[in-house]
Formats: structure tokens, C-alpha cells, sequence
């Protein structure tokens, strides 16, 4: 934000003339600096709002610990741009889930370099992260403890206004607010008094209470009944509203809902584009879908 401007009533326009009307050397080096500064900063900040959301793999190596010697991404380099909805597709073990992990910075990279929001992911500590990034897992994990509390997890303050809102956006406030005890109601042990869907929306809604710039989906709705994979997809494209997207996904009804289709396979992009681009490709991804493979209940 711009610095307010010095007051010039003790420079300008005092009586006696001569130099008691200029303004003082301190004052002229303090001007000099706001112009110079201003530009700048708000040039800084205009680069910043373009890159929000922003992710870029640029030629990311990268093979786990205990595997030595055996690379799960090899000279990956895929950009996501701001507000864009990727699908991630491709064979087990071609490194869709190491893809997640990396942005979440549970592990670095061992050569190439990812930008988050334009900022090499390296400099930001892991509460940098939580404040950009939020991950809804295949299992979400819930506590013995309420459904607000569930939601507002990890968070230090919030409003109620906070947690109706990240669970109307997850389209879990109407079931909520008609249990005994509304938001107080105690879901058991893993949540285990709510349905599999219902687990998965109030993990959205604590995704979403974040306000999260980027979101990451992983497999979201793949052990999901037909009725409740319908519930949380649609709340899946509220939540993607106004923010970055990527999203491991097997079921074709959510792959097809992306702005774009990225194929992994052996740990390199191989192809990008939509469902029916890829197809008529007749490559890597056609030859999934044919299979029936894991690009997975595609059929």
C-alpha cells in the first residue's frame, strides 16, 4: 500500500520567505524516495496479484529417500496458470500423487526448481504454505470432536461466519445445521458417525476456510457412492471458483470438468489437452481409456 504523503505545512507557505519556502533537504530526500519507492512497490505488487496461484515445475527431478537411484519425476516441467483447473491422469506409479507432494513441500526437489505464485517454493516455510495451499486427500482424516471444530482445524481464530461460509461452499451446511447439535455435534472417532460424502465435504470446508489460493484434490470422489460422488463434485466446483485447481483424478465424469488434461507417464508429461484432443491422439491417454485402466473408472 502506498505511504501517505509527508505533511508540507511546516515547509510551504511559512511566513519570511526565502528559503522557509522550500521544503527542507530531509523533506526533498523523503519525496525523492516516495517516487522512486511507489513505482516500484506498486509495480511489485501488480506482478504478485498476476502470479497468485501461479505453479511452475521447471525441469523437476525427483525420486523418494527409500527408493535410491530410482527417479519418480524425471525433468518434469508443467505450468498451471492462475485460476486454471488441471487434471492429473496416468498410470499408477507414473508420479501423479508425487506431484501434490512436492507443491506441499513435504520433499524438495533434487534438481529443476517449482514457483509458487512466482517465488521458488524453497523460500517458504511450511506455515507459507498452509496459507496458500490446501490438499483434500482420497481418506480425509477427521477428529473426535465437533463438526466446527473439524472444519476450523488448525486454524488459530476464526468467525462462524467463517465456518458457515468454507461449508456452504462445500454443500455441507444444510445437513449440518439439521443434526441435534448443529456444528457442536461430535462426528466419533475418523468420522465415524458421518457417510463417506459427507467426511469428504467437511474436509472441502476445511480446505475452503483457508481461502486457499491453490487447491490440490487427490482422488476425491473414487471411493464414493453415485449419489454422494454427485454431492461432492458439485461442491468441488464451487470450491474451484476464483482459485488454482490440480487434481488427481480417475473418474471421467471429474476429469472432464478441468480446464485441461495433463498425461504422466514414467515420471514425464507426455501429453496436455482435453478429453476429447487426447483422445483423437490415439496415444498414451486414448490408450487408457480404452483399457479401462486406472485413468480409472473412465468407463
Amino acid at each position: 500500500m502506498e505511504e501517505d504523503a509527508p505533511p508540507l505545512t511546516n515547509s510551504v507557505g511559512s511566513k519570511g520567505g526565502g528559503d522557509a519556502d522550500m521544503p527542507s533537504p530531509n523533506l526533498q530526500q523523503q519525496q525523492q524516495q516516495q517516487q522512486q519507492a511507489t513505482p516500484a512497490h506498486a509495480g511489485n505488487e501488480r506482478q504478485r496479484q498476476r502470479q497468485r496461484g501461479r505453479v511452475d515445475f521447471n525441469c523437476v527431478s525427483f525420486g523418494y529417500p527409500t527408493r535410491s537411484g530410482v527417479l519418480v519425476l524425471d525433468g518434469l516441467s508443467l505450468t498451471v496458470r492462475p485460476g486454471e483447473k488441471v487434471a492429473v491422469v496416468g498410470s499408477s506409479g507414473g508420479g501423479k500423487s508425487t506431484i501434490l507432494r512436492l507443491i506441499c513441500r513435504f520433499y524438495d526437489p533434487q534438481g529443476g526448481s517449482i514457483l509458487l505464485g512466482g517465488r521458488d517454493l524453497s523460500s517458504y516455510n511450511p506455515a507459507d504454505i498452509s496459507n496458500v495451499v490446501s490438499w483434500v486427500t482420497q481418506e480425509p482424516q477427521l477428529f473426535p470432536i465437533s463438526v466446527r471444530e473439524n472444519i476450523a482445524y488448525g486454524m488459530g481464530s476464526y468467525s462462524m461466519e467463517d465456518v458457515y461460509k468454507a461449508a456452504k461452499s462445500a454443500n455441507i451446511h444444510n445437513f449440518v445445521s439439521e443434526l441435534p447439535e448443529g456444528y457442536d455435534t461430535l462426528v466419533g472417532e475418523g468420522g465415524a458417525s458421518l457417510s463417506g460424502g459427507q467426511k469428504q465435504r467437511v474436509a472441502i470446508a476445511r480446505a475452503l476456510i483457508r481461502d486457499p489460493e491453490v487447491l490440490l484434490l487427490d482422488e476425491p470422489t473414487s471411493a464414493l457412492d453415485v449419489e454422494s460422488e454427485r454431492l461432492v463434485q458439485d461442491a468441488l466446483d464451487t470450491a474451484g471458483k476464483g482459485r488454482t485447481v490440480i487434481l488427481i483424478a480417475h473418474r471421467l465424469a471429474t476429469i472432464q470438468r478441468a480446464d485441461r488434461i495433463v498425461v504422466m507417464q514414467n515420471g514425464r508429461l507426455v501429453e496436455s489437452g482435453k478429453h476429447d484432443e487426447l483422445l483423437s491422439l490415439g496415444g498414451v491417454y486414448a490408450g487408457l481409456y480404452k483399457q479401462g485402466e486406472q485413468v480409472a473408472t473412465l468407463q
